[in-house]
């Protein structure tokens, strides 16, 4: 249904071009669930605005594809992708106080998504919006589609942000982080409710999150980005039982376990990202990695199978066994030689 084909968006700034997305190539299926994972900066939510033609003016695409049940969207007029968002493939971003105008309704917001798209009525409108209103769980949605969003709990604006969303039954759903900005027992009423009605309406989803949790309930596939770079690419169950790229072996492993004794340290991967605009010779994580062969600090390897349909980026072989070496004390991490490459 959705094709990303070698990917590439780029900024211009003051400092010189910044690539965010580098060479990104996925595909969702029909009623697929996809996560895209990965640490702040790496180019998960820039992948979501390409796709729907939102990125700003000092963005380009020099490189790359993005089909949409065989249409190319990139180079599509404003007006061509104006009739695909929100009617075939909308999005959920990650604050909805700042995603809604709150100088309007909530009724006038969702109403007018469907006058537009499906060229209903007023009165056709607000009935729909109501309904949709209740499937996402806003009590006495008749009184409260009045509100202004003021007027709405943080997990109240967000059910509006998914009725808004799924008003026109699109094909693909986008979500930016949806549950970031709630408390967790919200974040799991919402998500359990994108699960019901994505499931119930066979939408596809890409899910964008720096929570494993999260992706690992909801997707059914994984891609692995670290400076807009993809690291490792699989189904969700095989990614997370045997990881094989170091990156998310280190991600995997941070995660606080229920065995650990309290005087144990939370364990994180050691070192920083990298600056996207001066971003270093060959692998962008081997300056982190303990895995580092001389190879990976001179080229980016090419994608390679591990198993049918699970992929990475990488120069070594490593499994779930080797998460140890992210154990390492910081003041010995810096010792870490290179391996010779074989």
């Amino acid at each position: 249904m959705l094709r990303v084909i070698d990917l590439v968006t780029e900024f211009h700034t003051e400092n010189g071009v910044v690539r965010a997305v580098d060479s990104i190539s996925f595909n969702l299926a029909s009623g697929e669930t996809l996560g895209l994972v990965g640490e702040s900066g790496s180019g998960k939510s820039v992948t979501n605005l390409t796709i729907m033609g939102l990125l700003p003016g000092t963005a380009r695409v020099p490189q790359g594809s993005v089909l949409y049940k065989g249409r190319e969207l990139l180079g599509c007029t404003e007006k061509d992708l104006r009739a695909i968002r929100g009617r075939e493939i909308a999005m959920i971003f990650q604050d909805p106080m700042t995603s809604l105008n709150p100088f309007l309704r909530v009724s006038r917001q969702l109403t007018e998504v469907l006058e537009v798209h499906l060229g209903m009525s007023r009165a056709e409108a607000r009935a729909a919006s109501i309904s949709m209103l209740e499937k996402v769980g806003i009590p006495d949605p008749a009184n409260r589609i009045d509100s202004y969003p003021h007027e709405l709990s943080g997990g109240m604006r967000q059910r509006v942000m998914i009725a808004m969303a799924l008003l026109c039954n699109p094909s693909i759903l986008i979500a930016d982080e949806p549950t970031t900005a709630l408390d967790v027992t919200i974040q799991a009423q919402i998500l359990d409710l994108m699960r019901e009605l994505i499931g119930a309406m066979e939408t596809a989803m890409v899910l964008v999150s720096h929570d494993l949790g999260v992706v690992a309930g909801m997707a059914d596939r994984v891609v692995v980005m670290y400076a807009g770079k993809m690291m490792e690419e699989g189904p969700t169950e095989r990614i997370f039982e045997r990881p094989s790229h170091p990156y998310t072996l280190g991600l995997l492993r941070s995660i606080p376990r229920l065995d650990d004794t309290p005087q144990e340290r939370l364990h994180s991967i050691e070192g920083l990202p990298p600056d996207p605009a001066n971003l270093p010779p060959g692998c962008p994580f081997a300056p982190r990695c303990p895995f580092r062969m001389d190879a990976c600090l001179e080229e980016f390897p090419v994608a390679r199978e591990v198993e049918p349909g699970h992929r990475i980026r990488c120069h070594a072989d490593v499994g779930p066994d080797d998460a140890d070496a992210f154990w390492t004390p910081a003041e010995e991490f810096q010792n870490v030689e290179t391996r010779e490459a074989p």
